[in-house]
């Protein structure tokens, strides 16, 4: 906190605020939010946001790799913690910025709501998409619920992976998977089919961490950008796409 409000200072001692670009590396499940956080966000501001995304298996392994980002949007806790614990991450920056939740989606094979567990158990569906468990958290929540309800080995077969939750929602879309795990966020702007919002019993939370980083701890934009964030105004934007704003911390 500390951090951001000598950035805060430093911008107001300047009189009229210079814009700066801040990279903000975005997990696949957050896109859409991002682009109306930050649409927001350069028009209250100046600053611009340029957004890159995939899963945030992928995302790590690049920003470890040096990949020039200011900002990891991830969707986990876990990876930005590493990121901190190996200075790459601005110590005391990271925090949960929204919770998501699951669905189980099918474009054409209609889900009534509260029977989405006797589907998946019923198994009369010819594949299920889920996003790679190694590399998308929500394809680890979605590994977590087939467990919990006892299908996990049953349908096995039938398990097609997205390497994120973007191209998993894809799979559906196209046709390729009549069913699909995917975000609850994604079906905010997708009204085709039925799904089932998956009860918060059958996953661990899905808490999604912010940090930033090493090379934006100097840049106005991306510490401007993190505080609008954990903002007010950031909170019905975030709410409309489905997420929770805050997470128990």
């Amino acid at each position: 906190m500390a951090l951001f409000l000598a950035a805060a200072g430093m911008a107001a001692l300047g009189g009229e605020a210079v814009a700066a670009r801040a990279t903000v590396a975005v997990a696949g499940n957050f896109v859409l939010p991002a682009r109306a956080l930050s649409e927001r966000f350069q028009a209250a501001t100046g600053h611009e946001i340029r957004l890159i995304n995939g899963s945030t298996g992928g995302l790590f392994a690049q920003i470890m790799q040096g990949a020039p980002v200011d900002i990891f949007l991830a969707a986990d806790r876990a990876r930005p913690q590493i990121l901190v614990e190996r200075g790459l991450g601005v110590a005391g920056s990271r925090f949960t910025y929204a919770v998501g939740r699951l669905v189980l989606w099918g474009r054409k094979l209609r889900i009534r709501d509260g029977d989405g567990a006797a589907t998946l158990r019923g198994g009369g569906f010819a594949r299920l998409a889920i996003a790679n468990p190694k590399l998308a958290p929500y394809g680890a929540a979605a590994q977590t619920v087939l467990r919990r309800l006892g299908v996990l080995a049953a349908l096995s077969g039938k398990l097609v992976y997205g390497q994120n939750i973007a191209q998993t929602f894809q799979f559906v879309a196209t046709g390729n998977a009549p069913l699909g795990l995917v975000a609850l966020s994604q079906m905010k702007q997708h009204k085709t089919g039925r799904f089932w919002t998956v009860p918060a019993r059958l996953h661990d939370p899905i808490r999604q961490d912010a940090v930033l980083l090493r090379r934006g701890r100097d840049n106005a934009a991306a510490v401007e950008f993190m505080q609008f964030l954990r903002g007010a105004a950031a909170r019905p934007i975030l709410e409309s796409f489905g997420y929770a704003s805050r997470a128990a911390q």
